[in-house]
């Protein structure tokens, strides 16, 4: 851990502390991966942790605080999913390589954090503005950067000068997160996922490029 941690009441937690603190936030986000968000209680993630909810009370004001911690540390870990897109070609074969590894990337990152994303998808779908704002960073890391390659390109004269890159980036990145978020749903409509990520690339390229990759 970096930085001080401190309790809620303001003091500066001592190593110890930081690794109850720690404990309790790994035990809550084992628990969003099997029970609903909102049966998860104080009492159960103290338990869990091997201490009390007195304990809990002394790093977190309750279970949507600690949630919101864990989000924010997933959400600065997102962030460097714009290191798949930022930089990188988007030409011949280095431009299918880059559409495939941007997918790639994407889905596994939504796996690994499947059960936080659909907590911070739930409060953002709610209206509750500190969600909202940890779901459009992890979102803007690639939108920002795919807006970017668009224009690179559509400056180069590769892109119809009609297009908005704006518009089609924030496009690709709701697919993204839609198909992402859908990954099992696939399974049931007889999409298997060695199918799913190339043919997912496949609708990135054409809409980044406009173009059919060249494999």
């Amino acid at each position: 851990m970096t930085g001080q941690v401190r309790t809620v009441d303001g003091r500066v937690a001592g190593r110890r502390g930081q690794a109850t603190r720690q404990k309790l936030l790994d035990c809550l986000g084992e628990m969003l991966s099997s029970s609903p968000y909102r049966d998860v209680k104080v009492i159960d993630v103290a338990r869990k942790a091997g201490t009390s909810p007195a304990t809990f009370y002394q790093y977190f004001p309750d279970v949507e605080g600690a949630v919101l911690e864990i989000a924010e540390q997933m959400a600065t870990e997102g962030a460097g999913l714009t290191e798949l897109v930022a930089d990188r070609s988007w030409v011949g074969k280095a431009g299918w390589a880059t559409a495939q590894e941007l997918v790639d990337g994407f889905l596994e990152f939504w796996r690994r954090n499947d059960a936080i994303l659909r907590v911070v998808d739930l409060g953002a779908a709610e209206g509750d503005k500190r969600f909202y704002k940890l779901r459009m960073k992890i979102l803007n890391s690639v939108n920002n950067s795919l807006a970017n390659a668009v224009k690179e390109l559509q400056d180069k004269g590769k892109v119809d000068k009609d297009v908005s890159p704006g518009a089609v980036a924030g496009s690709l990145v709701a697919m993204l997160a839609a198909v992402a978020s859908h990954q099992k749903g696939f399974q049931s409509w007889g999409v298997k996922q060695a199918e799913l990520k190339p043919n997912l690339a496949l609708l990135v390229h054409l809409g980044v490029t406009g173009k059919k990759p060249t494999k």
